[in-house]
């Protein structure tokens, strides 16, 4: 019998590389936008950027290709990022291997569910345009709350407007930003890693993709993690 220590409520998802392939359409543009500022975006640089909050992205960008983080360069090149994002996902966004029977299977199962993303809100409802929102109860995004993951914040958000504890939560994540954030949070993480590597962790559960996922799995994830 499950206790109410470990008993699943609800699932957190991220969405870059995540449930939508969605990253190499942000690499697209990092690249761009680096040969924008004179320079070429190294593999270094644009692995650093995976799972980070707009902010963040900026400073990571200015000062590994070693430029000044003066206020209106830094502000031009956010719009020109942006924009470019948003140009190319405004058409339908590849999933990721088992994304979309994965969402359907917590639906069936009863269980809350979130999208709980670093991407700005404006940008992530082209994602909502692909994924399709009664998949969700509720989302959060990178700029409706004071700091982005890694902080855990928007995981804690998001575990406020389902009422449930974040104990109770299996977050799903593709990144090392990601995974910590929802640790932090309390949450259990189940790590599919996509573009880049993630760490093991005292709270990660690794697969290799969504493809096959059931409740049984879910609520075993929140059964083995402390």
């Amino acid at each position: 019998m499950t206790s109410n220590v470990t008993a699943l409520s609800a699932v957190l998802w991220d969405m870059d590389g995540t449930l939508l392939d969605s990253e190499k359409l942000w690499d697209i543009a990092v690249r761009e936008l680096a040969r924008e500022l004179g320079h070429e975006m190294t593999d270094e640089i644009r692995h650093a950027l995976i799972g980070s909050a707009g902010p963040d992205a900026m400073r990571i960008i200015f000062t590994g290709l070693g430029l000044e983080p003066e206020v209106a360069e830094v502000e031009k090149a956010r719009v020109f990022l942006e924009a470019r994002v948003a140009e190319l996902m405004t058409g339908p966004i590849p999933w990721r291997p088992g994304a979309k029977d994965a969402l359907a299977m917590v639906r069936a199962a009863g269980l809350s569910s979130a999208l709980v993303t670093n991407t700005k809100r404006s940008l992530a409802e082209y994602g909502l345009d692909t994924l399709g929102r009664d998949f969700f109860d509720t989302s959060v995004c990178g700029d409706e709350v004071l700091q982005g993951k890694p902080d855990p914040a928007i995981y804690l958000r998001a575990a406020e407007l389902l009422n449930v504890d974040p104990k109770h939560c299996v977050a799903i994540e593709d990144s090392p930003t990601g995974a910590r954030a929802a640790e932090l949070a309390g949450c259990a993480v189940l790590v599919v890693p996509c573009e880049i590597s993630v760490p093991p962790g005292p709270g990660r559960i690794f697969r290799d993709t969504l493809i096959g996922l059931t409740h049984a799995d879910l609520e075993q994830i929140r059964r083995d993690i402390p």
